[in-house]
């Protein structure tokens, strides 16, 4: 019965949060590209790896020719017109002009120099899950204290964000990723709302006062690169540090919570990444390929795009199922769906993305991901999971954890 069931992905069957690899591969094997509401949905590897380096696509919503799923709300302009400034959302050649603005202060020796201070943070950090631990008698939420923390102060710094409220902007980002999840309550997004307009506020005064007391920090380089005549304008400057906020440790967050939970549900894993320090940067990118923090990506096609079997029209939404395509079989061998931390090849992952639109901040998820992980189960290689046990956050685009209670234990 279950193979004259409909082919098409059903994220409100049950446990689908808990394990959508399960749907993903009989939707590869029976029907790798097919129409969904809104466009064409693609599950295997080599597919998705071609759409998103297609040079004959869009990602501005402007070019579809099907409303793209949104919150189910109708958004003031005003709000509406948010983040369309950011190179997320943008085509050659705004993407081309703003993407080299921000690399060249997104620069592979800024995110190294970082390193220390990575560490420190996570030192300290597993220090006051100690002292909690110690204090309470409970077991300590690895994502509260741990997973979300770093990476947020991680972007803090190198932003060079003035002294504030931290615990408040790291709560408005985490409402405003809503907006990129196409299951989304009218409370939800008017969450979201209040949320964005406290950044928005919070953002264009940060970046006045960084204009009185600039730096050798990210900010002051946008900065200086929109005040030394170039075209990045006050919105797109917004735009930008808004996106570092929300995609660049929003995303880092799940790497750390999912990588720690598939390690914890992998001993033999764990206990051989305990054992091995050369694994680190492998076993970060064979955590991104097992269990991806963003699992799909849309494209929409400019002119006539093959996609599979199947052709896309101008205006036609592809969906990519980034987390199918990491588990396909056809890539990886028949072990897909097993976690292997000495995977040959495991940065060929599509969980940045691929092509114009490859994660800017690909080099430092990595970085807090190969620091932050091992520093974690070294120094607790017997940590385990504890109360209620890992509670996932729902949500179809940005997969995490709101919750991954463990008892710490060396």
């Amino acid at each position: 019965m279950a193979d004259a069931a409909p082919l098409a992905l059903d994220p409100f069957a049950p446990g689908f949060f808990d394990d959508p690899y399960a749907q993903y591969a009989r939707l590869r094997e029976h029907a790798p590209v097919h129409r969904g509401p809104g466009g064409l949905i693609a599950y295997t590897y080599d597919v998705c790896f071609s759409v998103l380096r297609a040079p004959n696509t869009s990602v501005d919503e402007a070019n579809s020719n099907t409303p793209v799923p949104g919150p189910p709300v109708e958004l003031p302009p005003e709000r509406r017109e948010r983040g369309r400034h950011s190179i997320l959302n943008l085509d050659p050649p705004d993407h081309t002009r703003l993407r080299r603005l921000v690399s060249a202060a997104f620069t592979v020796r800024r995110v190294e120099r970082l390193r220390d201070r990575v560490r420190q943070l996570a030192g300290e950090l597993l220090d006051d899950l100690v002292a909690r631990q110690r204090e309470t008698g409970e077991p300590v939420d690895l994502v509260s204290g741990f997973a979300f923390p770093l990476p947020f102060q991680v972007i803090t710094d190198m932003l060079g964000m003035p002294p504030g409220d931290r615990d408040e902007l790291r709560a408005w980002s985490h409402e405003i990723t809503r907006f990129l999840e196409p299951l989304t309550t009218p409370e939800e997004v008017k969450g979201a709302l209040v949320a964005g307009d406290h950044m928005e506020a919070y953002l264009r005064d940060a970046i006045e006062w960084k204009r009185r007391n600039m730096a050798d920090d990210l900010l002051s380089a946008l900065i200086a690169a929109e005040e030394d005549g170039d075209r990045l304008s006050p919105d797109e400057l917004v735009d930008q540090v808004r996106l570092f906020y929300i995609a660049g440790h929003e995303t880092t967050v799940n790497l750390i919570g999912n990588g720690t939970l598939a390690l914890l549900n992998h001993r033999d894993q764990l206990e051989r990444l305990v054992a091995d320090p050369s694994l680190d940067a492998n076993a970060v990118d064979e955590l991104l390929r097992y269990d991806s923090p963003v699992q799909m990506s849309r494209r929409i096609a400019l002119d006539e795009l093959p996609v599979g079997d199947e052709v896309a029209g101008p205006g036609d939404l592809v969906l990519t199922v980034l987390g199918s395509a990491n588990r396909d079989p056809a890539k990886w061998g028949p072990d897909a769906d097993d976690l292997d931390i000495g995977r040959p090849g495991a940065s060929a992952h599509l969980s940045f993305g691929s092509g114009i639109h490859h994660c800017l901040g690909a080099a430092l998820a990595r970085l807090e991901g190969a620091e932050a992980i091992p520093a974690l189960v070294r120094r607790f290689p017997r940590l385990e999971l504890a109360g209620d046990g890992p509670r996932r956050n729902g949500r179809l685009i940005l997969r995490g954890l709101d919750a991954l209670p463990v008892t710490l234990a060396a």
